[in-house]
């Protein structure tokens, strides 16, 4: 099995909760066909040149196709999707941007970036290909940015996010994207990950040991609901927690009225700045959070449902979105596992040929969420702020669960342990920050004491994968 595959074997196995979304799947056996079969290296019939973007459908034949099969389960898919990867997902980014210190203004460009950008790419991916594909974002991405932007400008770190862009592109047009994917050990990308989350984790549990009647009940409601799987599947849980802080805060009068701003949300556009150590802070662990971890989960994920991916374009579109989404002052896009996971699943319909409605869905919800970002960011300044760190500390939890689950249950443990705790410490070396630092120790650490896991087995098949529950 090609090491592409092995990599592909291993999100399928348990790393989807890392694009736009949380959601629960059940488990279930799949054959992984040969990469050459999806496209990651399409051909012409005239002589084997290397084929940009794959041909897909007519968008207004497809639109027409759409309108004509309009169905409530499609269009109800897509808004469950939207929830999930608005909600927690949302909070997420706007946690970061207080950390980076951003302006309010700066804050509502950043969601307005990466849920418009997302939204109309969906749209495009849908209509072009006629499969569930969402454009979204890395929120593992969003909270590592909470800790690296006050250390630069945000002109340096709009840079940053071209750089990751403009590369992903090259790559992608070069065909060189495949090799980079075979020898990239995603648990030890996952490993540096953990480490970066687990501030989310611990700010949560304080919050809820300091403010039990408050934070404590938000935490319990929220496993309640993941607790009934047929109810946490058609309602979010971080819904629940959001209602349940809502009534507490209220009760205990911790709620502050605030007069909102009704308009739509407007773009604060930045002129990149480059900066050598941005790049390197920045960019490089962005770039293999896009590569390794992000894209190639909503690969697997519709090779799961039996799908053949555009991978190209999986990987094309994203990165154009990502030169787009920058001059707004919103991080790289990426294609979304957790939330093409939603919209690929029986829920979005009986004819698999028409799930690509409730993607489509998503993408215009994801729109409307966009220009609403303005009225989004003031609602949540009349909260505490213990609010916001609860609830995305909830969003992450399955990020997390799945995390550790990638990094140390199978192959490249010791490098991914290393990650873990070299991230976790949030050192700063020759002025490079600590997630390329646990990236590069991680990788010599398997390098030295791990050997064999670099090499793949003959015979090492993709049978009895499992997705992640």
């Amino acid at each position: 099995m090609a090491a592409s595959e092995r990599n592909i074997d291993l999100i399928k196995a348990g790393h989807r909760d890392f694009g736009g979304g949380l959601y629960p799947h059940r488990s279930r056996k799949v054959e992984l066909p040969p990469l050459t079969e999806v496209g990651v290296l399409e051909t012409d019939n005239k002589g084997g040149n290397y084929v940009l973007i794959e041909k897909g459908y007519d968008l207004r034949e497809s639109f027409k196709i759409l309108w004509q099969n309009l169905n409530a389960s499609g269009v109800a898919t897509g808004l469950v999707a939207t929830l999930f990867s608005t909600m927690g997902p949302g909070m997420v980014v706007m946690n970061a941007a207080k950390q980076g210190g951003l302006s309010d203004a700066q804050a509502v460009s950043w969601l307005l970036g990466i849920y418009l950008c997302g939204g109309l790419a969906t749209m495009f991916m849908s209509l072009r290909y006629r499969i569930p594909v969402v454009i979204a974002f890395s929120i593992p991405g969003a909270v590592m940015l909470g800790k690296l932007i006050p250390n630069f400008t945000f002109n340096e770190v709009i840079g940053a996010y071209v750089v990751v862009g403009v590369v992903t592109f090259l790559l992608t047009v070069s065909g060189a994207i495949k090799k980079l994917v075979e020898h990239i050990p995603v648990p030890v990308m996952l490993g540096m990950v953990g480490g970066v989350l687990l501030s989310f984790a611990t700010s949560m549990f304080t919050a809820a040991i300091k403010m039990p009647q408050v934070y404590g009940i938000m935490v319990v409601a929220f496993f309640l609901a993941m607790a009934f799987k047929s109810f946490s599947k058609k309602f979010p849980p971080i819904i629940m927690a959001i209602i349940a802080g809502v009534v507490l805060l209220g009760f205990f009068g911790l709620i502050k009225p605030i007069p909102l701003t009704w308009e739509i949300a407007k773009p604060v556009f930045v002129t990149p700045a480059f900066s050598l150590r941005a790049i390197i802070d920045i960019s490089i662990p962005l770039f293999f959070l896009v590569i390794g971890v992000q894209n190639i989960q909503a690969v697997g994920v519709l090779m799961a449902e039996e799908y053949r991916p555009p991978i190209n374009s999986m990987y094309l579109v994203p990165s154009i979105a990502t030169f787009i989404n920058s001059l707004l002052g919103a991080h790289p896009a990426v294609t979304a596992g957790p939330s093409t996971a939603i919209c690929s699943s029986a829920a979005a319909g009986e004819k698999k040929d028409l799930r690509f409605i409730a993607a489509f869905s998503e993408g215009v919800f994801w729109v409307i969420f966009a220009l609403l970002a303005k009225i989004i960011v003031e609602s949540v300044k009349m909260v505490p702020k213990e609010f916001t760190a609860v609830l995305a500390g909830l969003a992450m939890f399955e990020v997390f669960s799945s995390a550790f689950k990638g990094a140390f249950a199978g192959k490249f443990r010791f490098g991914a342990l290393v990650a873990f705790f070299v991230a976790v410490t949030n050192l700063s070396i020759l002025n490079v920050g600590a997630p390329l630092w646990a990236i590069f120790l991680g990788i010599l650490t398997s390098l030295l004491v791990e050997r064999e896991d670099f090499r793949v087995k003959k015979g090492e098949g993709a049978e009895n994968l499992q997705t992640a529950k």
